[in-house]
């Protein structure tokens, strides 16, 4: 594949767990790494201008099977753990003299596109944190929260989560929002914060789409029609999508991409484009973007890493899309729906 120089338009990327990789291996964000997916320099290389960085507070107890924890007394643990991670991106961003900037407008995130500084929006992976009342998420809203998964691959308070490792599976598992989680939604809604579904089962979904005023987002999942995952959304999902001029982040990895759910690397980048071109199919050109789960999961080795980016791009490039069609793909919806979603 001829890879193209890197002037295609700029990324701005629907998820990934950078923070979480750089707390387990000790590298730098601002520091070339053989590990993990995303530093500074592999995102300048790969013209990764931004994206979505998750804050994912770990289930008490990690052996027990995804998706059965019951919802217990977890918010004061849940709420140190947040702390810790949100100050560590609140620290890269100021140890940064300029270069990386934590977003919370859709305006500002154009600016940090068009002027060379890399948005890090920020992102709760699973409501534990928050308390029934709202008023944790005013706290963290203030220091520049605007977005929320409710739930992980599991149960909590609010929600159930799909199990990740289920092939093949529809993502009909289990109850769907909680009374608890219907007032989160609201309170989500009322504070103009982005509710993503990428990890919700299907009856959860249909719950948060007969509340919510906001465009549906499922950050970083991909076609159930192409990859059986239940992490991926039917047809019948997409659509609810598309009318809601939401929209879905591609995700890279390689368990929801491939038609029979094998994890093997050598997955090739096309079957990452042919989960576009079936989504572009189904919900238009304005309503699918990238959600790409570096740092969080095990991507086509042919893309490797955030500085694999511009193959990505070519695999894209050479199924026809318009140079408008790619600027949409690589961030002009995620601006759109941002920009509708939090009223600016």
């Amino acid at each position: 594949m001829t890879v193209p120089p890197a002037t295609y338009a700029p990324i701005f990327d629907g998820h990934n767990d950078t923070i979480l990789s750089m707390t387990k291996t000790g590298r730098s964000f601002f520091e070339r790494s053989a590990e993990g997916h995303i530093d500074l320099p592999r995102a300048l290389e790969g013209r990764l201008g931004g994206g979505f960085y998750a804050m994912y507070v770990p289930p008490p107890d990690p052996s027990a099977p995804a998706g059965q924890v019951p919802p217990g007394p977890e918010l004061v643990p849940a709420q140190h753990e947040l702390l810790t991670i949100f100050g560590r991106l609140l620290e890269i961003a100021q140890a940064s003299n300029g270069r990386v900037k934590i977003v919370r407008t859709a305006a500002e995130i154009q600016a940090c596109l068009d002027g060379g500084t890399h948005a890090m929006l920020l992102h709760l992976e699973g409501a534990e944190p928050l308390d029934p009342e709202g008023r944790a998420l005013e706290v963290f809203y203030a220091a520049g929260l605007r977005s929320v998964g409710i739930t992980h691959a599991r149960r909590n308070a609010y929600a159930t989560g799909v199990p990740i490792r289920t092939f093949p599976r529809g993502p009909d598992i289990g109850p769907g929002l909680t009374d608890a989680g219907k007032t989160l939604v609201r309170q989500l809604n009322r504070r103009k914060v982005l509710v993503d579904l990428s990890h919700i089962n299907e009856r959860g979904f249909w719950d948060v789409a007969s509340i919510t005023d906001a465009p549906l987002v499922a950050t970083h999942s991909n076609a159930h029609a192409r990859c059986a995952n239940p992490r991926n959304l039917t047809d019948k999902q997409l659509d609810a999508v598309r009318d809601s001029r939401g929209i879905v982040g591609l995700n890279f990895a390689i368990g929801f991409l491939r038609e029979d759910g094998a994890r093997n690397p050598d997955t090739p980048i096309a079957t990452m484009v042919e989960h576009i071109d079936y989504m572009v199919e189904r919900m238009g050109i304005d309503c699918v973007g990238l959600g790409s789960d570096f740092d969080g999961t095990t991507v086509p080795a042919e893309l490797r890493d955030a500085a694999g980016l511009p193959n990505l791009v070519a695999a894209i490039q050479a199924r026809g899309y318009t140079d408008g069609d790619l600027r949409k793909l690589l961030h002009g919806n995620w601006i759109r729906v941002l920009r509708e979603t939090w009223g600016e």
